[in-house]
C-alpha cells in the first residue's frame, strides 16, 4: 500500500545529503573565525569565501563578499518570486576566543561528534543555525526549482564584537537589504522537546577602566604606603559600581528603564523554572542580584552592569613583591528599554571621576559597538507563522519570552530598514555557547531544516 503523504521532494533530498552537510559543517567549524582577536582576522575572512562559496552552491544568486572597513558581511539572494514578499535571512559566522584552552576536552576546532552533537567554537553560536537555512534553500531549489517567496541572505563576521562597522554599512546599503522580514538564524530554544520565540533582547555596551599609577612597577618593600596602588584604587572603583543587594550604585542608571507591567511579569512567569536545578547546573550555592525581581525577571528584563575581566600586576606563578603600575578592567552593561548605549556610558564615566582617587589617573574607554534593546510585537504576522511553524516541528506551541542576551542586528534592521526580526534558531543553553565545550545537537540541525522551509511556505501567505 503507498502513502497518501508521499515525502515531499525537499525533505528527500534533505535526507539523501545528511552526511554531506555533517562534512561540511565540519568544514565550517575548522575555521577559526574569531573576530575579537586582530591575529584572526584572515581566518574570519576565510569563513565570509566558505559562507559566499555554499550560498553559489546551494543556487543563490548575486553572492558576493563585502567590505564594512572590519570583518567582512556576504550577501545573496533569490529575487524571482513576483508579487510575494521579501524575508533577509541573518546570521553570522564569527565566533568568540576559546579561552581557557585547557578546559577543552578536544582541541575547540577540530570538530567531533560525539552521541549525535558535533563539539567545536562555534558549532551552536552560530555556524550550526547558519547552515539550516543553506542548506534548506538549497533543498528547495534543487527539487522545487524555485522558492515561495523572495529571499535575501546577510551572514556578517563581527556579531561577537557588537558589529561595530554594521550601522553604517546597512544604512549605505539600505536598498540592497530592504525587505519585508528579517529571520535570525541566531538564538535559542527554550528545550530539546519545548520551542520558545524571544519578543525582546537586551542592549549592551561595553567600556575599559584603566587605573594608571607610577610610571613603572616600584618595589613593594620600598614604596608600598607611599603610592596609590592602582589595584586598590580600581577595586575601589569596581566595588562602588553595586550595592550590598546587587542593585547597580551608578546614580541615573535606572532612570531611563520602564518599570515591567504586570502582564509583562505574568508572561515571563509562564514558562517553567527550576531555580534549585539552575542552581545545580551552574553549581552555585545562591542566586544573586537586583532585589524585588524574581531571577527570570532580573535575567531577561531587567538592565545589569557586570565586571568581565580585571588585571593588574604580577599575575604568574610563585610571588612578586610589587606596587604595579597599572590596573584594568573590563565592564559590560545589559540595557533595556529606553536605555541608551552612550548615556549608560556618560553616567558611568561620571561615576568614576566622583571618586576621591589622589594618586592615579583614572580613563574610561568606550567599546565600539554599543547597540540599544529591541522588543517585537506579540502580534506580528512573522511572530505568527514562527509559531506555527514551531508548534508543527515540537508538537507543542512555544513559549513567548525574552532573553537576556544581545543580537545587536535587530536594533539596527528595526531603526534603518523600519522591519522586525524574528528569531528562527534552535540553540540550546546548555550547549555552553561561549564557553568550552562548545556542542551542537545535530537534532536541531535537522529539525531546523525543515523548520526553514516550513517557515518560508508560511511567510509566503502571511507576510
Amino acid at each position: 500500500m503507498t502513502s497518501s503523504n508521499p515525502t515531499p521532494q525537499w525533505q528527500a533530498y534533505l535526507e539523501v545529503h545528511r552526511d554531506r552537510f555533517i562534512e561540511e559543517l565540519k568544514d565550517f567549524l575548522r575555521i577559526p573565525s574569531i573576530s575579537a582577536l586582530p591575529d584572526h582576522a584572515d581566518d574570519v575572512a576565510a569563513a565570509a569565501r566558505w559562507v559566499a562559496r555554499r550560498l553559489e552552491r546551494a543556487g543563490l544568486e548575486n553572492v558576493q563578499v563585502m567590505a564594512t572597513g572590519g570583518h567582512p558581511v556576504v550577501y545573496a539572494d533569490w529575487c524571482h518570486a513576483q508579487d510575494r514578499p521579501t524575508v533577509l535571512i541573518y546570521g553570522h559566522f564569527d565566533v568568540q576566543p576559546v579561552d581557557p584552552i585547557d578546559l577543552w576536552t578536544h582541541p575547540p576546532f577540530e570538530p567531533v561528534i560525539h552521541e549525535d552533537r558535533i563539539f567545536s567554537r562555534g558549532a551552536s553560536d552560530d555556524k550550526g543555525n547558519l547552515m539550516a537555512p543553506i542548506t534548506a534553500l538549497e533543498a528547495l531549489l534543487s527539487t522545487d526549482r524555485r522558492l515561495p517567496l523572495n529571499v535575501k541572505f546577510f551572514a556578517e563576521g563581527q556579531e561577537e564584537i557588537g558589529s561595530p562597522q554594521l550601522p553604517a554599512f546597512v544604512r549605505e546599503n539600505k536598498a540592497l537589504l530592504d525587505c519585508d522580514l528579517v529571520v535570525s538564524a541566531d538564538g535559542l530554544q527554550w528545550a530539546p522537546d519545548q520551542p520558545k520565540i524571544d519578543m525582546a533582547y537586551k542592549g549592551m555596551t561595553a567600556l575599559e577602566i584603566t587605573v594608571q599609577g607610577p610610571a613603572a612597577d616600584l618595589h613593594s618593600g620600598l614604596y608600598g604606603g607611599m603610592v596609590q596602588n592602582p589595584n586598590h584604587a580600581l577595586a575601589r572603583i569596581l566595588a562602588s559600581f553595586h550595592d550590598d543587594s546587587g542593585r547597580v550604585a551608578v546614580e541615573g542608571f535606572y532612570d531611563a528603564v520602564v518599570p515591567l507591567t504586570a502582564e509583562a511579569r505574568e508572561q515571563m512567569a509562564r514558562p517553567p523554572f527550576d531555580e534549585g536545578a539552575l542552581k545545580q547546573r551552574l553549581q552555585v550555592d545562591d542566586l544573586f542580584g537586583e532585589p524585588g525581581y524574581t531571577a527570570v525577571e532580573r535575567g531577561w528584563a531587567r538592565p545589569t552592569l557586570e565586571i568581565c575581566g580585571m588585571g593588574g600586576g604580577f599575575q604568574g606563578e610563585g610571588f612578586k613583591g610589587i606596587v604595579p603600575a597599572r590596573a584594568s578592567a573590563k565592564i559590560s552593561c545589559r540595557l533595556t528599554a529606553d536605555q541608551d548605549p552612550d548615556a549608560i556610558v556618560r553616567l558611568i564615566r561620571r561615576h568614576v571621576e566622583t571618586l576621591p582617587l589622589p594618586g592615579v589617573k583614572v580613563s574610561v574607554t568606550p567599546v565600539e559597538g554599543g547597540v540599544g534593546p529591541y522588543a517585537m510585537p506579540l502580534d506580528h504576522p512573522g511572530v505568527h507563522a514562527a509559531a506555527r511553524v514551531l508548534a508543527e516541528l515540537y508538537g507543542k506551541p512555544p513559549y513567548f519570552t525574552r532573553c537576556g542576551g544581545t543580537i545587536p542586528i535587530c536594533t539596527l534592521f528595526l531603526k534603518t530598514l523600519g522591519v522586525y526580526t524574528v528569531g528562527f534558531s534552535f540553540s540550546l543553553e546548555d550547549e555552553n555557547l561561549h564557553g568550552p565545550d562548545e556542542y551542537f545537537r545535530l537534532e536541531s540541525l535537522w529539525r531546523s531544516q525543515a523548520g526553514y522551509v516550513r517557515l518560508l511556505d508560511e511567510l509566503a501567505d502571511m507576510l
